[in-house]
């Protein structure tokens, strides 16, 4: 739920598929918006600005105004100075974000004057007449602090004091000055007969959690629990009852100069500047007219406001088209003519960000589908059982292989223009010492002539399949499982339509089978010989998977955040970025999965052949 998504339907609907729905308001909206004002000059609209907060004042409504930075808010408060309207300013530093709640909670009283920068996610309303509860506990404070810690506050981080000048004061009834003052003693008491001082932040923290306590009992079980303590009651208590008993009277003073300031007319907000989305500006003006409210809003806006800068309105035509209408440049103008050509360079200001956020939304999307994937990987690497991560072992293995399978033959050509030796070099350095020995003695010839031979035969067995001339295997597939899953990986080859096809695509295929089967066989051989516990074994795989995934997929993050930078200067050759993007994106996520599954096979045929050096390779996926 929100209060400003009506202006942005549109863009719910296109992008997220959401629909917005207007919910009626729970009182009927009396606040006025009055027509928005024009000036041809930043100056004219500053003079407007502060003559209509010195009208305001003078008539004793609360007036909140609205800018769209740090500077003008503070440009605007030394024209108030000068003309000596006490005001309070809200904006991003420090020394007045830390009074942000206090502030807020006074801004509805009579004669208030409050400058904000932005009023979106404050998340306290300005109640006319002021917060009770705020005030109560600002004068708890003012009491109570000075006698806890001699401190003086930070002002970068407990903030300026709000001002308090043309406010009414708040009468207290007897009771609560008493309560008061029995706890401003009490505070003296306690400060004196502790041997550390109480830094401020300590006491502050006295004085909020007594209010907590207070919020949370009530003012009538305070009164039991003190009645019941025959002596002095601890000093907590002390501040949590004044603290109530001011609050009934804090009530009863807001209610009173609310209705006051109803009369009146209520909150006057004043926005300073359209910003670059009119959901910004109803926020704005949504402070006034709360709950049914009166209240009333102004916009005054300059043809020299940084945003008909930054968007090239031809601020020339609107000032001859001013000029026509008036002798003097600072003059305010409610022209419908005016304001309409206003009104719509900020709907193409709100075009032109969203089509930012879209683009943004359509890369993102490239990613997010690759992302999908990793973390659904991670997360059966995580929970899944022990077959199931040594059987992604064995597919990482098997594709591995067809990758060094594939990138040297063509099942297009006859076995003889493949280039066999270079695919028995990769073969053998893949798994280090385990591989090399085996293979040491296999020349292209041997197995060019298996080959030939199978050529010759037409059919073979493929269970227990070994490639004539060829070393043997290990028998490592004993049991059904492994047995299963060797013949689940025949089948995966025999219905792949993901690699080239040709006349010898069986026996490219037997090639990916005899070689995936040895290298899988020779890896089970290799962890029965360590007689190592299977649970030992199986967190060995599970590091070397989550390592080496976690590596490359930071660096895939790294690359496409440069990618899509990138891509954008291929628009000069009349390319679509985003396609480009998607093209190049997935390029790179095979590129990175294909690292991932070569990377996690040699770190586990390495470990168990030479442990220092698979160490080796778990360090540099760390840095």
């Amino acid at each position: 739920m929100t209060g400003t998504a009506k202006t942005e339907e549109k863009e719910f609907l296109k992008m997220f598929k959401m629909p917005v729905i207007e919910v009626p308001t729970n009182l009927p909206n009396i606040r006025v918006d009055l027509p928005i004002q024009a000036f041809a000059t930043l100056r004219g609209k500053w003079q407007y600005v502060r003559e209509e907060v010195e009208s305001m004042f003078q008539l004793g409504r609360p007036v909140l105004v609205g800018t769209t930075s740090v500077e003008s808010s503070e440009y605007l408060s030394d024209l108030l100075k000068s003309r000596n309207i006490p005001h309070n300013v809200l904006n991003a530093r420090p020394k007045y974000a830390a009074r942000e709640a206090e502030i807020i909670a006074q801004a509805g009283r009579k004669h208030a004057i409050t400058i904000s920068t932005n009023m979106a996610g404050r998340g306290t309303d300005i109640i006319l007449g002021g917060n009770p509860k705020m005030l109560a506990k600002e004068i708890v404070e003012d009491n109570v602090l000075p006698f806890l810690s001699h401190d003086t506050p930070d002002v970068e981080t407990e903030g300026e004091s709000t001002s308090h000048k043309g406010l009414s004061k708040i009468k207290l009834g007897p009771s609560s000055l008493a309560l008061l003052a029995k706890a401003a003693i009490m505070a003296k008491y306690v400060h004196k007969s502790e041997s550390n001082e109480w830094s401020f932040q300590k006491a502050k923290s006295a004085v909020m959690e007594s209010i907590e306590m207070s919020n949370t009992i009530g003012l009538e079980k305070l009164q039991e629990r003190v009645a019941e303590v025959t002596e002095m009651y601890p000093l907590c208590d002390a501040i949590a009852l004044a603290y109530a008993t001011v609050l009934k009277d804090c009530e009863i003073h807001c209610f009173d100069e609310g209705a006051e300031v109803k009369t009146l007319g209520g909150l006057h907000v004043i926005g300073t500047s359209l910003h670059e989305s009119r959901r910004i500006d109803n926020q704005l003006r949504g402070r006034a007219g709360r709950q049914g409210d009166p209240g009333s809003t102004r916009f005054m806006v300059s043809l020299q406001d940084e945003m008909f800068r930054k968007f090239n309105l031809d601020t020339e035509w609107a000032v001859r088209l001013i000029s026509r209408i008036t002798d003097g440049e600072d003059i305010a103008i409610e022209s419908n003519a005016v304001v309409k050509q206003l009104l719509g360079l900020q709907i193409n200001a709100e075009k032109y960000y969203f089509g930012i956020r879209k683009n943004l939304v359509e890369f993102d999307e490239v990613l997010e589908v690759q992302r999908k994937h990793i973390y659904s990987l991670r997360q059966v690497i995580l929970s899944g059982d022990s077959e199931s991560c040594s059987e992604q072992i064995f597919q990482y293995m098997q594709a591995v292989v067809d990758e060094i399978i594939l990138g040297n033959v063509d099942p297009q050509k006859p076995p003889k223009t493949w280039d066999l030796a270079k695919l028995l070099d990769e073969l053998a350095s893949l798994g280090g010492n385990l591989l090399t020995e085996t293979f040491k003695e296999t020349q292209e010839e041997d197995l060019q002539s298996s080959l030939e031979q199978i050529l010759r035969y037409g059919s073979v067995e493929v269970d227990n399949f070994v490639l004539p001339n060829m070393p043997v295997p290990p028998n490592s597939f004993r049991g059904i499982r492994k047995r299963t899953s060797s013949a689940m990986r025949w089948f995966a080859m025999c219905v792949d339509d993901t690699s080239k096809k040709g006349r010898y695509t069986n026996i490219v295929n037997l090639l990916r089978k005899y070689f995936g089967d040895f290298l899988i066989a020779t890896y089970l051989e290799v962890l029965q010989e360590s007689r190592h516990h299977d649970a030992y074994i199986r967190g060995i795989e599970r590091e070397a998977l989550l390592k080496t995934l976690d590596m490359l997929w930071k660096d895939h993050l790294v690359n496409m955040n440069k990618l899509s930078s990138a891509v954008n200067v291929r628009s000069f050759g009349h390319r679509n970025p985003l396609e480009e993007y998607k093209i190049d994106g997935c390029r790179f996520f095979i590129s990175m999965l294909s690292a991932t599954r070569r990377l996690t096979v040699e770190a586990l045929l390495r470990y168990w052949s030479s442990p220092m050096e698979s160490e080796e390779i778990f360090n540099t996926a760390d840095q």
